[in-house]
């Protein structure tokens, strides 16, 4: 049974309240999955923060129109599952990264901050790390030379220490 005039109009606004704030939506065509492994995917997604949904392509066109992802309008034929992402990354990653272990899913494309991206793209955008761990990589950049000056002190005052007996050792002697 096919949805209500109201219940389509329910449904763009739901799409179109998480296409206000997302960065990147990429689309892919989900033809002869299983329903296991859609549930899968569609948990993966949830955990990443991701909103994944399979919508009718009237009401994806309807929901981006007047947005930055308006030019993603021609890439929405067939069979396709949405997936969007506040993340700039999150989107791309869960849907190639199931890609890779299900030839049936077939990323089609994609939209980052108003610039359509090719399946190159899109693979291109899920290989950047996460934000977390970008985070992580600066700041293990950011420590390297305070870590190295400690160590140099650390090896200088130990062989300092080497050629006279430790302070606490020579009152214990006398």
């Amino acid at each position: 049974m096919g949805l209500n005039l109201n219940d389509k109009k329910v449904v763009v606004e739901e799409v179109s309240a998480k296409v206000a704030t997302a960065q990147t939506i990429v689309v892919a065509e989900y033809r002869g999955i299983q329903v296991s492994a859609l549930t899968k995917l569609r948990a993966n997604a949830r955990s990443q923060g991701v909103y994944l949904r399979v919508l009718k392509n009237t009401l994806a066109r309807r929901a981006v129109e007047g947005t930055q992802f308006a030019p993603l309008a021609e890439t929405m034929v067939g069979p396709l599952i949405y997936s969007i992402s506040d993340d700039a990354v999150a989107a791309a990653k869960v849907l190639s990264d199931f890609s890779k272990t299900n030839d049936k899913l077939v990323v089609k494309g994609g939209n980052y901050a108003g610039k359509n991206l090719d399946v190159a793209g899109v693979n291109a955008l899920a290989s950047i790390p996460s934000r977390e761990v970008l985070i992580a990589q600066l700041l293990g950049v950011m420590q390297a030379p305070v870590s190295g000056f400690a160590r140099v002190l650390a090896a200088i005052a130990a062989q300092k220490g080497e050629g006279s007996a430790a302070p606490a050792e020579a009152a214990a002697a006398e």
